[in-house]
């Protein structure tokens, strides 16, 4: 793994929270706003949601369920989370911020994290990569012999604590609320 690819994954959630900060800093929230990006925000979390209740970290090559359409569910579930998140903050420097933030990051992890799996699971990964896209998803899913479980488990949800990513989108929506009330006239 090259030290690049290393220091992008361990150091992306750190440099989230002082980039969090100019976000809301930057942030012109309305209730419209709020009220547009949340859904969006919403969808992201559901992708992810789908994805976690499928996904068995370094168990098994997760084939099934979202990882059918698309390598990434989770980091695409993010995406559409982040442009939640962009909609919602209402500012033009905070989307750019947070989009900038996005596709750096997540473009080097989602590529050490294949040169893992690859190195892992070697053939039925290389296979699994040759026919289903890394990021956006296909429109059919792929159906592969190989894999883990194939049905969502709330479990594994929780043990992949993607609740957390829940609670940390309403707790976004909750300050740009109060940011919108700070700011009245």
């Amino acid at each position: 793994m090259n030290s690049a690819g290393t220091f992008f994954a361990r150091w992306r959630v750190r440099l989230s929270y002082p980039l969090a900060i100019l976000v809301l800093w930057f942030a012109r929230p309305t209730p419209r706003t709020i009220l547009w990006g949340a859904p969006l925000g919403l969808l992201g979390l559901f992708l992810r949601a789908r994805a976690a209740g499928h996904l068995h970290k370094q168990e098994v090559l997760t084939v099934t369920g979202p990882y059918a359409y698309t390598r990434n569910p989770l980091y695409f579930g993010s995406s559409i989370l982040t442009l939640g998140a962009s909609v919602a903050a209402h500012s033009w420097l905070s989307a750019a911020i947070l989009c900038t933030y996005f596709a750096l990051f997540y473009s080097i992890v989602m590529r050490r994290e294949e040169v893992e799996l690859r190195q892992h699971h070697g053939a039925a990964f290389d296979e699994y990569a040759r026919t289903v896209p890394l990021f956006f998803p296909r429109l059919t899913p792929r159906k592969l012999s190989f894999g883990g479980p194939g049905s969502f488990s709330f479990a594994q949800y929780k043990k992949n604590h993607e609740y957390e990513a829940a609670i940390g989108f309403l707790l976004l929506l909750a300050v740009l609320l109060l940011i919108w009330w700070l700011r009245l006239p």
